[in-house]
């Protein structure tokens, strides 16, 4: 029997029990079952905060989105950063392995979600402007610093789903490859 809680379930226990989930086991995980388990109290527990799972899973995107857009919109408070600090910067936010695991799930999930997709696609316009924003501030034209903006991003989701989880490239590397965008 598990361990009765010592204090009543917030919405944020909800929604970080159920990161935890989805960073372990991915968006199958994500049960009423497996979140009260995680959490130590009933179904009832559960259907006092949400109405269905569906309502749940739409409250734990909303959540990401929302934490995605408050790490990313220090990206475009950065003006009077170097450009190159500040690609350094969104590289390490990108691949930071503290998010790893979850930011790979929300983007597989997005491929059976509308919802997700478009948080997902919100958060990325972000970085995108940011990078593109920094590579103008570096002296490339709007279209090269457009295009050089893209191959990074893509690069950085590449090794998303390409390395494995919580590996990425030692700062050495990162340095070079900052080195290859630049040029």
């Amino acid at each position: 029997m598990a361990p009765e809680r010592d204090r009543p379930t917030s919405l944020d226990d909800w929604i970080e029990a159920g990161f935890a989930l989805l960073a372990e086991g991915g968006t199958n995980a994500l049960r009423i079952g497996n979140l009260c388990d995680r959490l130590h109290v009933t179904k009832g527990s559960f259907y006092w905060h949400f109405t269905d799972i569906q309502a749940y899973r739409a409250a734990l995107v909303e959540a990401w989105g929302d934490i995605r857009d408050r790490e990313r919109q220090r990206f475009t408070r950065m003006q009077d950063v170097a450009p190159r600090q500040r690609m350094r910067v969104m590289m390490e936010a990108l691949v930071n392995p503290s998010h790893w695991a979850v930011e790979r799930v929300m983007r597989t999930w997005a491929i059976a979600d509308e919802q997700v997709a478009d948080k997902v696609r919100q958060s990325d316009r972000r970085v995108l402007s940011a990078l593109r924003e920094a590579f103008v501030d570096d002296g490339f034209s709007s279209a090269e610093a457009a295009l050089r903006s893209t191959v990074m991003f893509a690069a950085g989701i590449g090794l998303l789903h390409a390395s494995d989880p919580g590996q990425t490239a030692p700062p050495e590397v990162r340095e070079l490859f900052l080195d290859f965008m630049l040029r």
